[in-house]
């Protein structure tokens, strides 16, 4: 797989946050970024372009070889826009296709296939090393960049979770009731901690933090407070 990005020129911290779906990692990891002037890179959205273009093929997401095949034959590139980061599938902007509901049911059965997993890993290193990275997802500060200089494992209850996706997918004109999501949320839960070495962990060095019931101005602060002292 190509990501056709060129490797991160800005020198500084490389920060890894993970955490599970929904606590609001994404959010945070690309208003830090922004804050100190670093680039986001956001995993997930890498991830969620593979599935679209796996679902939009019609590729069997059990088939590994077929998936890491793809992934190989594919393009995804990040652009920094005025709105956040833009994503490319093959030189197609898919920034909004790849955030629909099919996608959240789906990504964690694509992101599991181990081929298509070291390209990516690779990809992700290449782009943090020279540092002046912020980059989220599931196992960055375990796996992907283990030597991070600042590690955070974002976090809320699977409830706030839920509520905060439903209000999310409203915002699109999707109505999905909230035990529905609950559900989802839980089982992609326990997808995301039985992976082996690419499981969801909090490493015993990575920093706590809870967003539940808390703003975005309030977690901010003590993001930025960490990485001031890093």
């Amino acid at each position: 797989m190509t990501l056709c990005n060129p490797p991160n020129q800005a020198l500084g911290l490389s920060i890894a946050m993970d955490g599970p779906a929904g606590a609001g990692k994404s959010t945070l990891a690309k208003l830090l970024a922004e804050r100190l002037g670093y680039l986001y890179v956001d995993t997930g959205a890498m991830y969620r372009a593979l599935a679209l273009k796996a679902l939009r093929t019609g590729i069997d997401l059990t088939n590994d070889a077929a998936l890491t095949d793809m992934a190989g034959q594919t393009c995804v590139r990040l652009e920094r826009g005025i709105l956040g980061n833009r994503v490319f599938l093959d030189e197609q902007e898919v920034t909004r296709d790849i955030r629909e509901p099919e996608i959240e049911r789906v990504v964690s059965r694509v992101s599991a296939a181990m081929g298509l997993r070291r390209y990516m890993v690779e990809q992700q290193r290449q782009i943090a090393r020279k540092g002046g990275v912020v980059m989220d997802g599931r196992d960055i500060g375990s796996y992907v960049l283990p030597n991070a200089d600042v590690k955070f494992f974002v976090t809320a209850s699977l409830e706030e979770r839920a509520r905060r996706r439903q209000e999310q997918q409203a915002a699109k004109g999707h109505d999905i009731p909230l035990n529905e999501l609950l559900a989802d949320i839980a089982a992609r839960d326990e997808q995301d901690r039985n992976k082996g070495e690419h499981s969801l962990i909090q490493t015993p060095d990575a920093i706590l933090i809870d967003t539940t019931d808390r703003s975005v101005d309030d977690v901010m602060a003590e993001l930025l407070s960490h990485c001031r002292r890093g």
